[in-house]
């Protein structure tokens, strides 16, 4: 089964957990074991697995994301300026896969699934897969 699901982010740089909506769409499959790939189809937004419990790890995340990738270069050529939105979201990557056992999401006790975004705002998009298996 493939879902799309439809996000708005209103900043430029935001972690969105979107961990309900991928154990949405496992619910929707019916499936008991298998894997769930979550897949991002843009350039300068990514996908990630990380802490949900203290929200101080996504605003340290994103500052030492802007500390390493700064908005500005002096030796940036892309033309639409976005450069650091390109790298972070190399960094991050475009997909995460979790293992399904029970028909839950198998993440740690402190563990989230983060649309992340890195040039918005934007309406965006993500996909989740849900392989029985």
């Amino acid at each position: 089964m493939l879902k799309k699901f439809t996000i708005r982010t209103s900043k430029r740089d935001e972690m969105i957990d979107i961990t309900n909506d991928v154990q949405e769409a496992v619910n929707e499959s019916g499936i008991e074991e298998g894997i769930v790939v979550v897949y991002c189809p843009h350039t300068t937004a990514g996908i990630t697995i990380n802490e949900n419990a203290d929200p101080d790890v996504k605003r340290d995340m994103m500052r030492r994301f802007d500390e390493v990738y700064p908005w500005e270069h002096r030796l940036d050529r892309h033309a639409e300026g976005n450069t650091a939105a390109h790298m972070k979201a190399s960094t991050v990557g475009a997909s995460q896969h979790v293992i399904v056992t029970e028909g839950t999401l198998l993440l740690g006790t402190w563990q989230g699934i983060y649309f992340c975004e890195y040039d918005g705002p934007r309406h965006r998009t993500f996909f989740v897969k849900v392989l029985k298996g």
